[in-house]
C-alpha cells in the first residue's frame, strides 16, 4: 500500500475521510469527503478509481484498512494512505474545518 504524508496530499486530490460522522463533524481536513469506515463498502463507489485516493482518519489506522480493501477487494493500485491522520494535519496547521465559532 502507498503512503504519504500529511504534508505530501496534493491540493485538489480526491481525499476521503473513513472517520464515523460525529468525529468528521468535530474537524476535518479541508477538501475531504467522509465515507465513514463503518459504510466503506457500499460507500465505496462514490470514490473515482480513475484518480488516485488520498485516504485519512484519525491516525492512520483505519485510512490503512479502507486503503487495503481497495485494494484487495476492488483491485485499485491508486489508494494512498495518508500517515498521521487528522491529528498529525491538525498539529501541522494545514488547513482545517471546525464547527462555526471554534
Amino acid at each position: 500500500m502507498k503512503e504519504v504524508n500529511v504534508n505530501e496530499v496534493p491540493a485538489g486530490a480526491q481525499f476521503i475521510d473513513v472517520r464515523e460522522r460525529d468525529e468528521y463533524a468535530e474537524a476535518h481536513a479541508e477538501g475531504t469527503v467522509n465515507l465513514p469506515l463503518s459504510e466503506f463498502t457500499t460507500l465505496a463507489d462514490q470514490i473515482d478509481p480513475d484518480q488516485p485516493a488520498y485516504i485519512i482518519c484519525r491516525s492512520g489506522g483505519r485510512s490503512a484498512q479502507a486503503a487495503e480493501y481497495l485494494e484487495q477487494a476492488r483491485g485499485w493500485d491508486n489508494a494512498i494512505n495518508v500517515l498521521g491522520g487528522t491529528l498529525e494535519w491538525i498539529e501541522k496547521d494545514l488547513p482545517t474545518v471546525r464547527p462555526a465559532g471554534e
